[in-house]
């Protein structure tokens, strides 16, 4: 029985990445933002509709770096409905998070309910584009000039996404998009972050790379993050095919609501309006008293099948262990239920529609 993970890496053809990469073998210049770290950065600003890009090994410590290129303190306001990196950047740079809670249609942060978390020690809210889905950006915009906060969104899930023809990456101060290889987008490992601040390229620059304007001049404490060459040279390959994988995407989404739409007891994921999407994830959650069975009992049984999807967020990040008594924790109970019911089922490019077909004909017979 063959294996079906709730994610594959969509790759070049290994002769594309080969031809890509030959030339390295001629300069030797395998870091420190060469060629093809250059030629990804003007691509990607032009893909994305964005001004300003910088390119990072990760997603992680691109929002650790925009984070801390703005010299944040105190309190920032952010969801808990995320993948734990979110929290960690946030706390690896000595700030606290305030927890807020999030809508139950989209699984966003609840923008309603940010202003009331504000207090004199915030300094910036941290919003989370969750699979794909897109945070209310006007009303955040809003509340954040009213008490002049900065604003960086979580884009990790939202690569390529656009809002009435406005990349999203262009929205509030800076955005962080992971190219991790489970990604829309990857570079097998990597990330950046936009901005329209051209005064953020040389704080970026600075963050990623040891603190260090040159070999003599420390006036940061700072880490190691650039992209390497390899990574660079893998995201212009799959570059070059990221509409065709979206599509592809696109159908296997499409089926999987085909198959499980208006069905009592679950909710699956519906497209935003106005919104050009990416078809990241595909979220669905299980109502136990209504569909009969619990989201950790459908697991179970596609496990048993050697289907595996994930409980995506489980936990929420306000309850990992890590944190515990190092600061208050904000009540969130829509996002506490999301985080109980939701499972990810299996998306990716490659993924065939007989396959789709399986996994919804499983689910289906547990009624």
């Amino acid at each position: 029985m063959k294996r079906i993970n709730v994610t594959r890496s969509s790759m070049p053809r290994i002769e594309e990445y080969i031809e890509e990469i030959k030339d390295l073998w001629e300069s030797r210049w395998l870091t420190n933002m060469g060629a093809k770290h250059s030629e990804l950065q003007d691509k990607l600003c032009e893909y994305l509709s964005v001004p300003q890009v910088s390119l990072f090994t990760n997603g992680h410590l691109a929002l650790e770096a925009a984070i801390a290129s703005m010299k944040l303190t105190g309190e920032i306001i952010t969801t808990p409905f995320t993948f734990a990196s979110t929290t960690q950047a946030i706390v690896r740079n000595g700030l606290t998070p305030v927890f807020c809670d999030i809508k139950a249609d989209d699984c966003t942060i609840d923008a309603d309910k940010i202003e009331e978390l504000i207090t004199d020690r915030t300094s910036a809210i941290i919003p989370v584009h969750v699979y794909g889905n897109v945070c209310d950006v006007e009303k955040i915009r809003e509340t954040a000039k009213k008490h002049g906060l900065k604003v960086i969104y979580d884009a990790a899930h939202a690569f390529g996404i656009e809002v009435g023809n406005k990349g999203i990456g262009s929205f509030g101060d800076a955005s962080m998009f992971s190219f991790h290889a489970t990604k829309v987008f990857h570079t097998i490992e990597g990330g950046c972050v936009t901005y329209s601040d051209k005064s953020l390229t040389s704080k970026l620059q600075v963050q990623k790379n040891f603190g260090m304007i040159n070999a003599y001049d420390y006036p940061e404490i700072a880490g190691n993050s650039k992209m390497n060459e390899f990574q660079a040279a893998m995201g212009l390959c799959n570059l070059r095919h990221i509409d065709e994988k979206i599509q592809k995407r696109k159908k296997v989404v499409y089926r999987y609501i085909e198959r499980l739409k208006g069905l009592e007891g679950i909710t699956i994921w519906h497209e935003q309006d106005g919104i050009k999407h990416n078809y990241a994830y595909f979220p669905v959650m299980f109502d136990k008293e209504l569909f009969g069975k619990s989201r950790d009992e459908v697991v179970d049984k596609l496990s048993e099948y050697n289907i595996y999807a994930r409980k995506y967020f489980y936990p929420l990040t306000s309850r990992l262990q890590c944190y515990m008594g190092k600061f208050p924790i904000q009540s969130t109970p829509v996002a506490e239920k999301c985080a109980s019911e939701v499972l990810t089922l299996p998306l990716y490019a490659d993924l065939s529609l007989d396959d789709v077909d399986m996994i919804c004909d499983i689910i289906l017979n547990l009624r």
